[in-house]
């Protein structure tokens, strides 16, 4: 089985999988995507890579286990697990680890607009993710209700998050 998990950057994809391994095979895909040079070039006004999607998808192959990034969504997979924290605590995290202001305020207001959610449920459907709020979550509860999804302990969630309130 492989399962994605995925979130807008800071919403706690890495640190919440993090306390997975050992139990589950990890693939950290942006490591990946720097480390094999799955990228078509850098983008340096936006301090980001331009990923290729095709690259990525053949190096992924028939990978099982958990597939870390919030790019995760966009490959097959069994269950989509999407983490989400609402858009004003998603800022704070973002610059507190050094981003932009306005890379923040761009994540944020990706999240606010559900953007991640909307892209897992038309890639793969409603009944394979599930949400997972995480914004008054340790990366230990967060990484509980991903077991419990790769489990089928949890029914599947999309659309019960909402921070229309942003």
């Amino acid at each position: 089985m492989r399962v994605a998990v995925t979130g807008t950057p800071g919403t706690g994809k890495t640190a919440a999988t993090a306390r997975l391994e050992g139990d589950f095979e990890i693939t950290h895909l942006n490591e990946a995507i720097e480390r094999e040079g799955l990228y078509t070039e850098r983008d340096e006004e936006r301090d980001s890579l331009v990923v290729d999607l095709d690259a990525i998808e053949a190096w992924l192959g028939d990978r099982e286990g958990i597939v870390e990034s919030h790019l995760a969504h966009r490959f097959p997979a069994d269950r989509v697990v999407v983490l989400r924290c609402h858009p004003n605590e998603l800022e704070r995290r973002l610059r507190e680890r050094g981003e932009s202001e306005a890379k923040a305020s761009e994540n944020a207001e990706s999240e606010a607009l559900d953007l991640i959610l909307s892209e897992a449920v038309s890639e793969h459907g409603r009944e394979r993710v599930y949400e997972i709020d995480t914004t008054d979550r340790t990366p230990e509860g967060v990484a509980r209700e991903i077991e419990r999804a790769i489990a089928g302990e949890r029914d599947p969630s999309a659309g019960e998050v909402d921070f229309l309130d942003r």
